[in-house]
């Protein structure tokens, strides 16, 4: 394995480790989802360098721009939420109650 596609695990593991155990904030976990994202994005592009074809992949354009939707979206839910409950704590929200 090279040291290329080390980074790129590690970098995703991380970002998932830390959306799993570091949930006290809505912001943190939004930021976890990005770093996913991101090693995502990264290593699709550098997919074709590595393997050393001459096309270009329409793949890793979709994934940042879902990646900037999914950005949006969280933040449009961090402010919405911080309004209506006074904080971006998770623990303060409650899923089932409707």
């Amino acid at each position: 394995m090279s040291f290329l596609h080390l980074s790129f695990y590690s970098t995703f593991t991380m970002s998932s480790l830390g959306l799993a155990f570091h949930r006290t904030h809505l912001v943190s976990a939004l930021l976890c989802l990005e770093g996913m994202m991101l090693s995502m994005y990264v290593a699709m592009s550098m997919w074709p360098i590595q393997t050393q074809t001459s096309s270009h992949m329409m793949l890793p354009i979709l994934v940042l721009a879902f990646s900037a939707c999914e950005a949006g979206t969280g933040l449009a839910l961090l402010v919405a939420s911080t309004r209506t409950h006074g904080s971006d704590h998770l623990h303060n929200f409650n899923l089932l109650k409707c």
